[in-house]
């Protein structure tokens, strides 16, 4: 069973910060078993008023593993850096696949 992890970037207030946290967190994501399933795009709401500006899902292998990235002491600079360009809400999902 995997995991997902959802990040609803909610605004963007400094750029360059987030464009920093974008080039670095690939690898530290990738060595927890975390794979880049969607990475903003166009969103087209069907029900309610969900309005991410630039939506964001990680798979991992299992809620273990995601939240082992997300209080890693890799993680922590880059959840401090991202934080600072902007503001986020984020959701662990425990889930199937295939």
């Amino acid at each position: 069973m995997s995991a997902y992890c959802l990040f609803q970037n909610l605004e963007i207030t400094d750029p360059a910060k987030m464009e920093e946290y974008v080039e670095q967190v690939r690898p530290v994501t990738e060595a927890f078993g975390g794979r880049y399933v969607v990475m903003g795009g166009d969103v087209e709401v069907k029900e309610g008023d969900w309005a991410p500006t630039w939506p964001v899902v990680i798979q991992f292998p299992s809620l273990k593993a995601a939240n082992d990235w997300y209080d890693s002491d890799e993680y922590a600079p880059l959840k401090r850096l991202r934080s600072s360009a902007g503001q986020f809400s984020a959701v662990f999902i425990d889930g199937l696949n295939g």
